[in-house]
């Protein structure tokens, strides 16, 4: 309100909770009754994971699955209801590098991430009869965020200890720019990442096995430092 000339009218705050999926039609309906519609969807609620999966409660892999995959596709279901009614919109699902690689630590998270790409894709090829509903993937690489101070441990109990240093993440901001570009051209899917992050997410795509290779060496010495509180 300050920096722009919006007023209070044009703003509309919900207090919403991804894993209450029947709380979502009520919540949609309060944003078209408030605005009269949608034109954009972000899906950007989610938790990571770090811990390994032997020894990981399963009920941690529900949780993640609840919350990540569920929940969005719940929410994104009835607000593409309204977008289909106008014949437009744009649903934009914020995926990770994780959801078209696997890494160690985060097998759960890999597994709702991927999840997602297979949802969007094949949700992208039901709606050819309305060509301006775009459903956008973003994939970002590591990105300065309170993510890892929530992530999923081993047990729904537990908190991470130590949340490591983020320097050397893409600032926020940045990501939040490629997204608003990668939006705004309706790009089917955006990896955003720093390299050497952006070079591995090429070698899944084109050179798997070189990518398997790579991913059992980094993922050695990632799993001994996690082990040693690193």
């Amino acid at each position: 309100l300050e920096i722009s000339s919006l007023s209070e009218k044009d703003i509309l705050v919900l207090r919403l909770d991804l894993t209450d999926r029947s709380s979502h039609e009520a919540a949609t309906n309060s944003v078209l009754k408030h605005f009269g519609k949608i034109d954009v969807l972000v899906n950007n609620g989610g938790r990571s994971q770090r811990s390994l999966f032997v020894d990981t409660n399963l009920d941690v892999y529900s949780a993640i699955i609840e919350l990540n995959y569920l929940g969005t596709i719940s929410l994104t279901k009835y607000v593409l209801n309204h977008m289909i009614q106008r014949k437009k919109g744009k649903i934009v699902t914020v995926s990770s590098v994780m959801g078209i690689m696997g890494a160690p630590l985060a097998s759960g998270y890999c597994a709702s991430k991927h999840a997602l790409q297979g949802f969007f894709n094949s949700l992208r090829t039901e709606l050819t009869d309305y060509p301006e509903i775009s459903i956008i993937n973003i994939c970002p690489g590591p990105v300065q965020s309170k993510i890892i101070q929530n992530v999923f441990t081993e047990n729904l109990a537990k908190s991470i200890e130590n949340s490591g240093d983020q320097s050397h993440k893409m600032p926020t901001d940045r990501c939040v720019r490629l997204t608003l570009v990668s939006t705004a051209n309706d790009l089917k899917e955006a990896w955003i990442s720093d390299h050497p992050y952006l070079a591995v997410c090429y070698l899944w795509q084109y050179a798997p096995t070189w990518a398997w290779w790579l991913m059992n060496r980094m993922g050695k010495r990632r799993i001994q430092n996690f082990k040693s509180g690193v």
